[in-house]
């Protein structure tokens, strides 16, 4: 997996996550990963669904130590 950035969310409530990971990705070209760690639990169906709706496809998904990761490839 190439990943080109990691965004820390951590701590931030819903919408930031969301918000935060959409100016990201628009920095990546298409095909790049973008690595994002958040603590908000509804981050999970958000970050999902918004991949999906943009296009773009959540790669992985893995929860450590209460840390939410996802790993999205840019569409």
């Amino acid at each position: 997996m190439n990943i080109v950035k990691v965004l820390d969310a951590k701590g931030l409530a819903c919408p930031m996550p969301i918000v935060k990971t959409k100016k990201a990705i628009n920095e990546l070209v298409s095909g790049e990963v973008l690595e994002i760690h958040t603590t908000d639990k509804g981050a999970k169906n958000d970050l999902t669904a918004w991949a999906k709706s943009g296009g773009h496809e959540l790669l992985k998904f893995e929860e450590e130590n209460g840390i939410l990761k996802f790993w999205i490839q840019k569409g």
